[in-house]
């Protein structure tokens, strides 16, 4: 059964879809058979692997609405091991079209219930919400994967996600757990990114990943040619970090 992985932090701007972008890559690059959902409106994942969405014919808003059209929403990418569940802006109407639909939190788990079998590692980009489309990737995920950005307000949305997290335990999904904390655009000549670094592996400890991913420019500029970090510039200091966390990934890291 595959490895489910949300991404999510309900604050926009800290490097979760370019975590779920390359994490997915990096895992697919280690030949690890993976599935990238794109759970995000603006569809962001997909044009990060090169998938245009304006010219998609099935979506996961689709198979949403109808788990049997999921097969036919899967698009390939430049990696062998990397395959896309793309969105696109039709997701908006999703979060109200299922507001008084049946069994409206486990769409996604029901989608996802038919292909899951094929992958070693479905990551998930969720949205930057705390609403219906994000309880559906909770409610599928095994673990929770948080990206958290070295910056002054970062603990303060830390604390309502873990809040959603324990009402998912409890309600929809015991056995989600998180999978750990993952500092993204750290600076080292700044004193903040060290600042918020120690604080973060003081509370939560081993929760935390060693893996640090920096503020780098090839990082920043990958998307805008339609690839992840690896295949732009595998040399980058972005490229390494984010094969570095799909190793400890990999190796079950950081919940052990």
């Amino acid at each position: 059964m595959a490895d489910i992985i949300a991404v999510a932090n309900q604050k926009g701007g800290v490097g979760k879809t370019t975590t779920a972008v390359n994490l997915a890559a990096s895992l697919a690059a280690a030949e690890k058979k993976t599935l990238l959902i794109d759970m995000d409106p603006q569809g962001n994942a997909c044009s990060g692997v090169g998938v245009a969405t304006d010219e998609l014919e099935y979506t996961i808003y689709d198979a949403l609405h109808d788990s049997s059209l999921v097969e036919k929403c899967l698009v390939a990418t430049e990696l062998s091991c990397l395959t896309v569940l793309p969105s696109n802006t039709d997701l908006i109407g999703a979060e109200l079209e299922l507001v008084n639909a049946g069994e409206r939190e486990y769409r996604l788990r029901q989608a996802i219930a038919l292909i899951q079998d094929d992958y070693e590692y479905i990551i998930i980009d969720c949205p930057p919400s705390l609403g219906l489309i994000t309880i559906n990737c909770l409610v599928v995920a095994r673990s929770v994967l948080v990206p958290l950005q070295c910056e002054y307000y970062a603990m303060e949305g830390l604390s309502q996600l873990m809040k959603t997290i324990d009402l998912i335990q409890r309600g929809l999904n015991s056995k989600l757990i998180l999978r750990g904390i993952v500092l993204t655009m750290f600076d080292k000549r700044n004193n903040l990114s060290h600042q918020v670094s120690e604080e973060v592996r003081n509370h939560f400890g081993p929760k935390v990943f060693k893996s640090v991913i920096p503020r780098n420019v090839r990082l920043s500029e990958a998307p805008s040619h339609g690839k992840p970090v690896l295949l732009y510039d595998i040399n980058s200091r972005g490229a390494q970090a984010y094969m570095e966390l799909a190793g400890e990934v990999l190796v079950g890291g950081s919940h052990g």
